[in-house]
């Protein structure tokens, strides 16, 4: 971390008035009344104040100086990053036409008494697509797909699956038009055949035909209980849905497949039966994010000279990609006198006047006289044109081309806002602040995240040292954190260690990555927030892939989460509320296993550190109301399946675990 500054005086207002007056007895003895009522104690205490204001500044000098150093080595703020969720948006009816969400549509959360609303927008255009139920086949499996729609559309019993289902057992539904990002409903009329499995797990997967193949279907709802009785299913069809041909129907498709069962689950003894179906949209899902957008903002008129600097009206400014749009108006061959135009030139040689986009880049060093560069500092707003720099030969080279004399500067699109308080949970956004017609509610089925706030000075001081000393480059454990955290600010935690050479071969390095998460209402986190996503895995990857060693074998990934389950016994006081006092241990036995929030310190539980029950002891007699703790049991869980092992008094964790609060059993004992 960067050294503290040293104060050149530390003197303050008090030691400045206890000095004059020790002084004044020496130079002058006869002045005997020091006391504040004093004319000259007065004009004593007015000089001492204008000397502390001097040494304050004085200070600050080194302060100024460690800050000027980091502006030399070209150290810039942080831009804060936006959260972003997937909102869907539902109808209050299936609509005949299509109902068009633009973009910047927006949603926000609900403004309590303690808490302002959080507000979102939407980044691309939603088209709710309708559609109705043209064909239904069914496919045993490895068999070929048989149409069957006259049949259930005539309302006739038809079985949808082998009469002893097998795995790869399909029925295929055939929708008039591709519905992507849609909420799509089939109302399906079926007998009570299927018997056999759980309608609560029914061992079946939905999917939709996208350019990718067969792409999983999330289900928002099933009341036909595994096609065992009159329901409907409501999917989320994902974004590349497209319409294809099976058989020799043009349909966007949609199918139901016979998975293997759970283990510990039922499956099929018989086929069940449809008698009748329909399809229909009854909503869309679209990406939104905590920033406001700013357009067509006008900066001014270009000086005619290098290095010009102009400032956004509005900043920080979100880090995407590019940051800002920005366009310069020039005079330009092949438009008309209108300005109109893309920049592109005409046939026929017309001149005109249009706005041609600049480029934001990182620096000027690989920039030409002519080439449309600007730079951008995204915590201040500050866009800067190239500079002008003096060879040794007494010529000018000029970094970035100059824009005309009195051309008119735009920033065309930029957002600004972002940080960690669009953070929100899932179902916090609830409020359409748009007039969309016929949007009923809006909903986020997760909770939002990727927001970071700014970069601080104090943060930066603590960066620049650990980025001088790596120079780009991953060496040491700390190099590959920082690097990680630089490539991914989203994320939670990263730590570095090692790999197992017998698993991963000699000169192996392993980033743990712990994505962002935002507990439930409730404060718990659920098991598939913390595993990250492909596209963060892949960014930090391909970052540290260029930085890393030759002969470096580099592995990122999740860590492993080892899932622990605290059955613990508790006395309360005569005067507690038992429920309450329950309801408080779980709450502290959650937040002291959480891996992003846990541990002694609130940093998260660390990495490979074992648990043993005299912590939980601790930790649960710490709680109001709790008199006693008799008895703490640690269950070592696997959150996926729900299985807990044997009870122990100390679960060990490798190198590369953390734990994960499963499930945690207490009982209050109510003294009498």
């Amino acid at each position: 971390m960067a050294l503290p500054a040293p104060h050149l005086d530390d003197r303050r207002f008090q030691q400045f008035v206890d000095d004059a007056k020790r002084y004044i007895q020496q130079r002058c003895p006869e002045w005997t009344d020091h006391n504040v009522s004093d004319p000259g104690v007065t004009l004593v205490e007015a000089v001492a104040h204008m000397a502390d204001q001097v040494v304050y500044r004085l200070n600050r000098v080194p302060e100024k100086n460690h800050l000027a150093f980091l502006d030399l080595l070209g150290v810039t703020l942080f831009p804060p990053s936006s959260a972003r969720a997937d909102v869907t948006f539902w109808l209050s009816a299936p609509q005949p036409e299509p109902v068009v969400l633009p973009a910047g549509t927006e949603v926000a959360t609900s403004r309590t008494e303690t808490e302002e609303a959080v507000a979102f927008a939407t980044e691309a255009d939603l088209t709710v697509v309708p559609c109705e139920l043209e064909s239904v086949l069914r496919q045993e499996s490895g068999g070929t797909p048989q149409d069957c729609g006259q049949d259930i559309f005539g309302g006739n019993d038809v079985a949808v699956f082998a009469t002893s289902p097998r795995p790869g057992d399909t029925l295929l539904f055939g929708l008039s038009a591709a519905v992507p990002r849609c909420a799509a409903v089939l109302q399906l009329d079926s007998r009570v055949d299927g018997v056999g499995v759980d309608p609560r797990q029914p061992p079946l997967v939905w999917e939709a035909w996208t350019a990718d193949g067969w792409t999983v279907c999330e289900v928002a709802e099933d009341t036909t209980g595994g096609l065992n009785r009159p329901g409907e299913v409501i999917l989320h069809i994902p974004a590349g849905h497209l319409v294809s041909r099976i058989g020799r129907q043009d349909a966007g498709w949609v199918r139901c497949r016979v998975v293997e069962a759970a283990q510990g689950q039922p499956f099929y003894s018989s086929s069940p039966t449809v008698r009748s179906a329909s399809a229909f949209t009854i909503g869309g899902t679209t990406a939104v994010a905590h920033a406001d957008v700013v357009r067509d903002e006008l900066l001014g008129d270009s000086t005619g000279v290098p290095g010009q600097r102009v400032r956004l009206a509005h900043a920080p400014v979100v880090a995407d990609r590019p940051p800002l749009l920005l366009e310069i108006a020039e005079n330009i061959e092949g438009l008309d006198d209108s300005g109109s135009g893309d920049g592109e030139g005409s046939e026929d040689g017309a001149g005109g006047t249009g706005w041609v986009r600049w480029e934001v880049v990182d620096h000027f060093a690989s920039s030409g006289p002519y080439d449309r560069h600007v730079t951008l500092d995204a915590a201040t707003g500050e866009i800067a044109f190239g500079p002008a720099v003096r060879e040794p030969d007494g010529s000018l080279r000029q970094f970035g081309a100059v824009p005309a004399k009195g051309a008119a500067i735009r920033a065309t699109r930029y957002r600004t806002g972002g940080g960690r308080t669009g953070n929100v949970a899932r179902g916090a956004i609830q409020v359409l602040r748009s007039s969309i017609p016929y949007v009923a509610r809006v909903e986020n089925r997760e909770a939002a995240r990727g927001g970071v706030d700014g970069e601080t000075v104090q943060e930066a001081k603590v960066r620049a040292p650990i980025a001088l000393r790596a120079q780009e480059r991953a060496v040491t454990a700390r190099d590959y954190e920082e690097l990680a955290r630089r490539a991914a600010p989203e994320t939670a935690r990263i730590h570095c260690l090692a790999a197992d050479a017998a698993e991963a071969g000699e000169n192996a390095v392993r980033v743990l990555v712990v994505p962002q998460a935002v507990p439930d209402r409730g404060g718990r986190l659920r098991f598939e927030q913390l595993v990250p996503g492909e596209e963060l895995l892949s960014r930090v990857t391909d970052f540290l892939d260029e930085r890393r060693p030759i002969g470096t074998r580099l592995a990122v990934g999740p860590p492993f989460y080892q899932g622990v389950t605290v059955v613990a016994t508790l006395h309360s006081f005569r005067a507690a509320q038992a429920e309450r006092v329950r309801a408080d241990a779980l709450d502290a036995l959650y937040a002291y296993l959480d891996p992003l929030t846990g541990g002694a310190h609130g940093e998260g539980w660390p990495f490979g550190r074992p648990l043993r029950a005299g912590e939980i002891f601790a930790a649960l007699q710490r709680v109001p109301g709790v008199e006693l703790v008799d008895e703490v049991l640690l269950h070592p869980a696997d959150p996926l399946t729900a299985r807990r092992g044997d009870a122990t008094d100390r679960i060990e964790l490798a190198p590369s675990a953390l734990l994960f609060p499963f499930d945690h059993r207490v009982r209050v004992i109510e003294a009498r």
